[in-house]
């Protein structure tokens, strides 16, 4: 079993020992994600470069913990493989990002020229 796999498996038995997943559709897991991922942002609100390092690092693996368990619990009410769609994402971003145009650059691929 892979490690995706068993963190997957652990969200699965957690949320089915609760009966949540009567609550857990893809709608209301998209918003959770988006909801978790704003706390995370929220840590680093209003900080400029030098403040970054007062930044709790055990609130950042929390929030972050819980953008991967709802990103993990999406992909699986799709039957998602986590590790094709990330790679098979990575293969098109090689494509619209080429090094030749991209190196050092903050550029969206649109505006590569």
């Amino acid at each position: 079993m892979s490690d995706i796999e068993s963190i997957t498996k652990t969200l699965r038995e957690f949320t089915d020992a609760r009966n949540w997943e009567q609550f857990h559709n893809p709608k209301d897991l998209a918003i959770a994600l988006s909801i978790e991922a704003g706390e995370l942002n929220e840590l680093y609100l209003w900080k400029n470069y030098e403040q970054l390092e007062t930044v709790k690092l055990e609130k950042v693996k929390e929030e972050l913990a819980d953008v991967f368990a709802y990103a993990f619990m999406l992909a699986e009410k799709y039957g998602l493989d986590v590790k094709e769609i990330v790679l098979d994402k990575m293969k098109k971003n090689a494509v619209k990002y080429p090094v030749d145009k991209s190196k050092n650059l903050a550029t969206k691929y649109t505006d590569l020229g």
